[in-house]
């Protein structure tokens, strides 16, 4: 841990090496690249826009949609989108995740985003924005606690 200043408000705060954003401005940065993602959502069903954004260990995003189906179960969140984004592209530690949902309060991710999401980052930090002021920030692990992993499967 060493005291940086953020880069963007240029606050002081404690980190660990290589964070140049202290936690408020990067929760503001990556939830607004999330709502630029939920753009591109396919939701003719739902009518429910959703963009998630995955941040690496290396600084680099992975955004992503929500991607309806007629068949209702073939659906894919954004969460799961951008983490898949992300692994087809080599990544196997993420360590922050923003999703946007166009209403008044903040939605969480769903039971199987929190699973592909504590496959690679169990200890993710989360925020998740919302047209309102609220954000929820929290962890992985706290939205998934005593979550089945790959410890479980270690012979």
């Amino acid at each position: 841990m060493y005291t940086v200043t953020c880069y963007q408000c240029q606050l002081l705060f404690t980190g660990i090496r290589g964070e140049v954003c202290c936690r408020s401005c990067m929760a503001s940065s990556l939830v607004a690249h999330a709502k630029a993602a939920s753009k591109a959502a396919y939701c003719p069903y739902s009518h429910f826009p959703v963009g998630a954004v995955v941040l690496t260990r290396n600084g680099k995003t992975y955004s992503a949609c929500n991607v309806e189906n007629a068949s209702y179960g073939l659906t894919i969140c954004a969460e799961r989108s951008a983490v898949v984004q992300a692994v087809a592209d080599g990544v196997r530690t993420i360590i922050a995740v923003a999703i946007y949902t166009p209403t008044e309060q903040p939605t969480a991710p769903c039971g199987a985003c929190r699973q592909v999401l504590s496959e690679f980052g169990p200890e993710a930090l989360v925020y998740c924005g919302c047209d309102g002021e609220h954000v929820i920030q929290t962890t992985v692990s706290e939205l998934l606690p005593h979550a089945f992993g790959p410890k479980a499967l270690a012979r």
